[in-house]
């Protein structure tokens, strides 16, 4: 959404097919637009977002996302390193699907036993 050049640059070297967005991560876009105040800046995301949905696919929430939410949850409760549910949502969706979690978010998705995560606004190049 922000534009990252990095980000963009290792999402054209992927299949298309092999990029979906949880639907988690699809309710909170659409939050954060509707919060902000009607502009040319909130046009402009609202735009990019439409463009980003047209292109990828979803990830469903199936029985196995929501085995994988309980999971992950009671398991960081009990470690005491809880993260937001919406968090959790969105990596249980790619552990149920065996996938990679691509996100900025590294402190608190580290924090998930076997989740594998790549944080693609590190840039390879110079």
């Amino acid at each position: 959404m922000k534009g990252d050049a990095a980000i963009i640059r290792n999402l054209s070297r992927a299949a298309r097919a092999d990029v979906l967005l949880p639907q988690p991560v699809v309710a909170e876009i659409v939050y954060g637009l509707e919060r902000l105040p009607r502009s040319r800046r909130r046009e402009t995301l609202r735009a990019r977002f439409d463009l980003i949905r047209s292109e990828l696919g979803r990830a469903p929430w199936s029985d196995e996302v929501s085995e994988a939410f309980g999971t992950i949850k009671a398991r960081l409760e009990r470690a005491g390193k809880r993260i937001e549910d919406f968090d959790v949502a969105v990596a249980a969706h790619a552990m149920a699907e065996g996938a990679t979690l691509v996100t900025t978010n590294l402190r608190h998705m580290t924090r998930i036993p076997g989740l594998h995560v790549e944080d693609w606004s590190i840039s390879d190049e110079p």
